[in-house]
């Protein structure tokens, strides 16, 4: 029987593609020598991630570290700036389980139940963070996010992405209530009144 300490080992890993997204944010807004650069300061000895391979979450920890001193970004600022720019990506994986007519609020109300949940099936080694989404009104969401890997401002990033990718960015305003890098983040999606 695995301890639990090894059964949260084995749990938190993240998806390959997340990684080569990575890769592709930094050499969008750096260069390819500055991802050279990051991965040899985090201390890993490749720089290829397979698409279909979960990495210890220790390796994107340590990436996200290394750019984070490099930048002068703090790691909070970073994830939020890396969320927006993958948002788009997600968006078109997971194009096939949404509506057409769907916007920012349906797609936040429907990630976890729908999207978040087919990933999980199809894909064992993917492990989204839980979203428990509450629609209080027509205009404000509210997402309780709860993942081990404590990274909300990723989740804060992404729900900003969502909204941009719809162009409604100017409509809608995306805030924490709790800490950003706690287990457990509160945060408030709310559309301002037409």
């Amino acid at each position: 029987m695995k301890s639990s300490a090894g059964f949260l080992k084995w749990k938190l890993r993240m998806h390959g593609s997340i990684f080569n997204l990575l890769k592709k944010f930094v050499v969008e807004n750096y260069d390819t020598a500055t991802w050279g650069n990051l991965l040899k300061s985090a201390g890993i000895g490749h720089s290829d991630y397979d698409e279909h391979v979960a990495y210890p979450d220790e390796e994107i920890n340590a990436i996200l570290s290394a750019a984070s001193y490099s930048t002068g970004l703090t790691a909070a600022a970073l994830q939020e700036k890396f969320g927006e720019y993958i948002a788009p990506d997600l968006m078109n994986g997971y194009k096939k389980y949404m509506r057409p007519e769907w916007k920012t609020f349906e797609v936040l109300e429907y990630t976890e139940p729908i999207m978040h949940t087919a990933a999980r099936t199809e894909d064992a080694a993917m492990s989204p963070p839980v979203l428990n989404t509450m629609k209080v009104s027509e205009n404000l969401i509210i997402i309780d996010y709860y993942s081990k890997r404590r990274m909300g401002s990723l989740a804060i990033g992404i729900t900003r992405g969502i909204a941009k990718y719809f162009h409604e960015e100017n409509e809608i305003t995306v805030t924490s209530t709790t800490e950003d890098n706690a287990e457990r983040v509160q945060i408030r999606v709310e559309r301002s009144h037409k």
